[in-house]
């Protein structure tokens, strides 16, 4: 005899997609997460019957990536094959559809600071005589039949359990991890935790899936410890990781896929700020771009950081800034002056390859003054190949690169702007935006504007020209291991990724966006 396992096997790797399309019945069904034990350090949340336009949207999806029209069908089709090439017989219309809910949870259990010893996989069940003889009917070879609390389950000769607990179907890895579960559903689960209902509040609204992670959770059962010097970092940033929590949510649309962040991570201080102003006047033809606001802030932190502590063999603490300040650089005045960050890559081959930092500051003499000043250093220091730049209302200087062929370093300052470049025409096209075309004229960037919405954008990649790049740098061996996922990487239009603060959450939206399906257009 053997263990018919193919039914179980395939619920446990494919109930998310098996009814992605909202194949059968109706009805919804407990939440899984009550037989999740309170203490669950990664719990993911999947819809399983979706309906109205996120049915919709998956649909959309699945025909426009892969040229699947029935996504659930498919799958379905699939598993049944699987089944039947294994001897077995299963039939999903007439086996799972008429008992299962609308949620099923996973949950992941027992972290050792490296693996996971322990899940199970719940889905809400509508019709618990109907799941109890798919279970009675799939579990053949069965070595042992226990009770615990009044459940009766069964254990496979892998150690898998199976049964109902409440109005669930669990299927846990081990017996250990389906009597955790039991125990959820008559004292205390995941679904009675503040953590966890505070952090699937901040859930975006039609997603498909939702992953719960508590930080604190996992840290404490890998043995509660954090090296104390990264601990310290840390706390300085206002991050206590022993006590936080993260949500991600997956929200699928017609032509893109969204994913939405959310974080308590930071205690004292949640990012906040509007950079995407700056990421619009950067050069229009940027395969990848990205900004951050207040980033003076954030450096005048570190410097101070820095400074305390020293660098080991280099520098005793607290004599950082002097020393530079002693040669006519003053960290605190040029923190305190910047404002925004931003960066970009533009070009289709390693030839044309270039890319700017840029920093705004609040003074454009300020700006001028520490390019300058810099420049006057590495002079002194004996840095050779240095050569001053005066043209176009643009001041500063390159440094020639050390390998034939490579392009100067850049360093120059205009009105209130400082670009460190690749090149000289990276720093040009930053410095002199509103000559040419910037990323707010691109349709690709204002299509990914658009997606996030209220959400701030503060980084941007163009899907087809990072393609023409990836294609001019990589070797014919490269590109054919990469023929498989080719037509999918084909179809991004732009990845786009934006955050802001809902509260005392930090939030984010990563959007990845396809080109329409050519039947829609």
């Amino acid at each position: 005899m053997r263990v018919r396992l193919v039914p179980f096997r395939a619920l446990v790797t494919a109930v998310a997609a098996l009814v992605a399309a909202g194949c059968g019945g109706e009805g919804s069904g407990t939440d899984p997460a009550t037989v999740a034990p309170a203490d669950t350090p990664i719990y993911i949340d999947v819809a399983v019957r979706p309906e109205g336009e996120l049915q919709e949207n998956v649909e959309a999806l699945a025909s426009n990536l892969a040229g699947i029209d029935n996504l659930g069908g498919f799958v379905i089709e699939m598993i049944e094959e699987s089944a039947s090439d294994d001897g077995e017989e299963f039939d999903y219309e007439k086996e799972v559809e008429p008992w299962l809910g609308e949620r099923a949870g996973i949950a992941l259990q027992d972290f050792d600071g490296e693996d996971f010893n322990g899940y199970a996989i719940a889905a809400a069940a509508t019709d618990t005589g109907a799941a109890q003889e798919f279970i009675d009917d799939n579990a053949d070879e069965v070595v042992e039949e226990p009770s615990y609390e009044g459940v009766d389950f069964k254990v496979e000769e892998d150690g898998t359990a199976v049964g109902l607990v409440g109005d669930s179907f669990v299927l846990a890895e081990t017996e250990a991890a389906f009597k955790a579960a039991i125990d959820a559903e008559t004292g205390e689960s995941l679904a009675d935790q503040d953590t966890y209902t505070s952090a699937t509040d901040a859930a975006s609204s039609g997603s498909f899936a939702n992953l719960f992670v508590d930080i604190g959770g996992l840290i404490e059962e890998a043995g509660g410890t954090i090296d104390p010097e990264v601990e310290e970092f840390l706390e300085t940033a206002g991050i206590e990781a022993k006590k936080a929590t993260a949500l991600a949510s997956i929200v699928p649309g017609s032509d893109f896929i969204e994913v939405d962040f959310a974080t308590d991570l930071f205690s004292e201080q949640v990012p906040t700020g509007d950079p995407s102003e700056l990421l619009g006047s950067l050069p229009g033809g940027s395969l990848a771009a990205a900004a951050a606001a207040d980033f003076g802030a954030q450096l005048n932190e570190a410097i101070d950081e820095l400074d305390e502590n020293g660098i080991p063999g280099e520098l005793e603490p607290n004599e950082l800034k002097s020393a530079l300040k002693s040669k006519g650089i003053d960290l605190d005045r040029i923190s305190e002056s910047i404002t925004d960050l931003g960066f970009f890559v533009q070009g289709s081959t390693e030839r044309n390859l270039t890319g700017a930092v840029v920093l705004t500051t609040k003074d454009a003499e300020e700006a001028e003054n520490t390019v300058a000043n810099i420049g006057l250093l590495l002079r002194a220091e004996g840095t050779p190949g240095i050569t001053k730049i005066s043209e176009d209302g643009i001041s500063g200087f390159s440094i020639k690169a050390e390998d034939p062929g490579d392009q100067p370093f850049v360093l120059a300052a205009k009105e209130n702007k400082i670009a460190i470049a690749y090149g000289p025409i990276g720093a040009a096209a930053v410095l002199t935006a509103g000559k040419s075309a910037t990323l707010a004229d691109n349709p690709a960037f204002q299509q990914a504007g658009d997606a996030l919405g209220d959400t701030p954008l503060s980084a941007f990649i163009a899907g087809p020209a990072t393609m023409a790049l990836v294609d001019n740098l990589i070797s014919p061996e490269e590109q054919e291991d990469l023929a498989e996922i080719r037509p999918l990487l084909d179809k991004i239009e732009y990845v786009a990724l934006g955050g802001g603060s809902e509260g005392d959450l930090a939030t984010s939206k990563l959007v990845i966006g396809f080109e329409p399906d050519s039947d829609e257009e």
